[in-house]
């Protein structure tokens, strides 16, 4: 897949996930969503999350799922002979990925609108059941179109969902957007908020590392969708 960030992922990201990314072909439509979640995706995966502390981490910006085939699959999550073969006859990688044919994949995605609410779900039953480990899930900016994604920021804010994180992919491709910003909408239903380049790694491990009282988003800033 042809790279169409403006600066160069080689000099933040390991060149076995470039290698691994390449391999994924045939959804080159959905190239530049798929690299906008390329950081966040590595960050989260190789120095933030903890699956054996009870972590989760749910995709809802399932369109374009090329970086976290690759992701998965150089942190050892699924086979990589599965990264030649998208959406082939009978390969379980598909245009968005299905959590019945990837054992690591959590929910099926792709459909804007549903992971976040999911993910409100889950951290509210984790709570009641006393279950440890934190719920991270990744939207895109244009998810926050869809009035579904309000209501589950109003639900987890009003159930203070301390165990919840939510990473907003901010390329640029909303079409109503949000007075003040992407931040000041989580913040004003009792979030705790904070923004990161996408490229700045250490201030996205600090951001995604954060605890607090509140449910927490992190915004992140990646280039913008056409450029």
């Amino acid at each position: 897949m042809t790279m169409t960030e403006p600066d160069s992922f080689t000099e933040r990201l390991p060149a076995a996930l470039l290698d691994r990314l390449a391999r994924v072909t045939g959804d080159e439509k959905h190239s530049a969503a798929a690299h906008s979640t390329l950081d966040a995706l590595w960050v989260l995966h190789d120095r933030v999350l903890r699956p054996e502390s009870g972590d989760r981490f749910l995709l809802s910006k399932g369109h374009g799922p090329a970086s976290y085939y690759a992701v998965l699959a150089t942190r050892g999550l699924m086979p990589d002979g599965w990264l030649d073969d998208l959406a082939g006859v009978d390969s379980p990688l598909g245009h968005h990925p299905d959590r019945l044919l990837i054992p690591a994949v959590e929910i099926s995605s792709g459909s804007l609108g549903h992971g976040l609410p999911i993910a409100v779900g889950l951290a509210r039953g984790l709570d009641i059941t006393g279950t440890p480990g934190r719920v991270f899930v990744l939207i895109g900016d244009a998810e926050l179109d869809e009035g579904s994604n309000h209501e589950a920021i109003a639900v987890a804010g009003r159930l203070a969902l301390a165990r919840l994180h939510a990473i907003v992919i901010d390329n640029s491709s909303a079409s109503l957007g949000w007075p003040g910003g992407i931040a000041r909408r989580f913040a004003l239903e009792g979030w705790d908020a904070a923004e990161a380049d996408s490229h700045d790694h250490a201030a996205l491990v600090a951001a995604l590392e954060a605890r607090g009282a509140a449910p927490r988003v992190t915004v992140v800033r990646t280039a913008a969708k056409g450029s």
